[in-house]
């Protein structure tokens, strides 16, 4: 089992910024890829942006170069700078964990708004 525990969201204004973090425990030697989704109301959920245990990333095409993902490896947490907010990126976002199976946490709210 692995458990996540996300912080970090919050409201800002456009063009402001936030980071977010996510922490794992449990059996973490497992997991492959770390990474961030979210979910817009009436939306499916999306992928933001992943990280691989050999430093490999991923984004979205709609945050590439305003998101960067980062991860500690002796902390085991996963971090998402997220720079130039835009309303759009309004919606819960979802530290993603995968094994042999998915983990989630329980999502984080991040509004973006004047």
């Amino acid at each position: 089992q692995v458990q996540l525990v996300e912080s970090g969201g919050g409201l800002v204004q456009p063009g402001g910024s936030l980071t977010l973090s996510c922490a794992a425990s449990g059996i973490i030697f497992s997991i492959n890829i770390m990474g961030w989704y979210r979910q817009a109301p009436g939306k499916q959920r999306e992928l933001v942006a992943r990280i691989a245990s050999g430093g490999t990333t991923n984004y979205a095409d709609s945050v590439k170069g305003r998101f960067t993902i980062s991860r500690d490896s002796a902390k085991n947490t996963v971090h998402l700078h997220m720079n130039s907010l835009k309303p759009e990126d309004t919606a819960v976002y979802y530290c993603n964990a995968r094994a042999i199976i998915d983990y989630w946490g329980q999502g984080t709210q991040v509004t973006v708004s004047s």
